[in-house]
């Protein structure tokens, strides 16, 4: 899943600050994961430290991972929280097929192929909603979501935002991209 293996491990240092950074985020959004503690969700990233590689991707590029609950099988699921599309990720088409067919003007990457190399996967549609209820997220950006293969295989793609207190989900050519549309991505440790 991840294109980048020779560069997944971070300095003590790196680690350590990552750490804190989630740590400090953890303790400040409690009502995003009630029921979890801290040391449980550190015990799982120090045995997964190519999970931390991932996390340490999402922070980079403005993403401000959080946990948001745990599954069924017990693993930790962190979304990205930033309040607005992250910043880094933004300007992209939906996929690499996308991509190809741009004529002009291509965008430097795609938000699948960027969130493969991460470690991450984007958002469905049921996992933006429920990102949403957890508090009021792309206010001013939009966000693509995983879209549906009837949809993809017709050109489309989905994305969501929240516009006058309410979530909704769109659609646009899968080859668009504009400068407030980028992807958020959940990874399970």
């Amino acid at each position: 899943m991840m294109s980048n293996q020779g560069s997944t491990e971070r300095s003590q240092e790196e680690r350590e600050t990552l750490l804190q950074t989630l740590k400090k985020r953890f303790e400040k959004n409690m009502d995003r994961h009630k029921e979890i503690e801290w040391a449980s969700v550190e015990d799982k990233l120090l045995n997964h430290p190519e999970k931390l590689w991932s996390l340490h991707e999402m922070e980079k590029t403005g993403g401000e991972p959080d946990v948001v609950g745990s599954s069924e099988n017990g693993e930790i699921v962190f979304y990205d929280c930033s309040p607005e599309s992250p910043k880094g990720r933004r300007s992209v088409c939906y996929d690499l097929e996308a991509l190809e067919s741009r004529k002009k003007f291509k965008p430097e990457n795609n938000a699948m192929d960027l969130a493969s190399s991460m470690g991450i996967a984007i958002l469905t549609e049921e996992e933006y909603r429920a990102l949403q209820k957890l508090g009021e997220f792309d206010l001013k950006t939009s966000s693509w979501v995983q879209t549906p293969a009837d949809i993809r295989k017709l050109g489309g793609a989905l994305f969501g935002d929240r516009r006058f207190g309410h979530v909704f989900i769109y659609h646009n050519g899968a080859e668009s991209y504009y400068a407030a549309r980028g992807f958020r991505g959940s990874l399970r440790v």
